[in-house]
């Protein structure tokens, strides 16, 4: 139960997040979404700093 809520999550943000970015590339350019998404590989490496339980 606990692995489909987490897949469910995880589909559903990432369909958030794709229509959020197409509707950025809509209002801006393709070149900014692009610039965009190349900083969020930095949301991974900022992992290190989360507490550790």
């Amino acid at each position: 139960m606990i692995a489909g809520i987490f897949f469910g999550f995880a589909f559903g943000a990432g369909g958030i997040a794709a229509a959020a970015l197409g509707a950025s590339a809509d209002i801006t350019s393709i070149e900014h979404v692009f610039w965009l998404c190349s900083f969020l590989p930095l949301a991974g490496l900022f992992t290190v700093f989360l507490p550790d339980m």
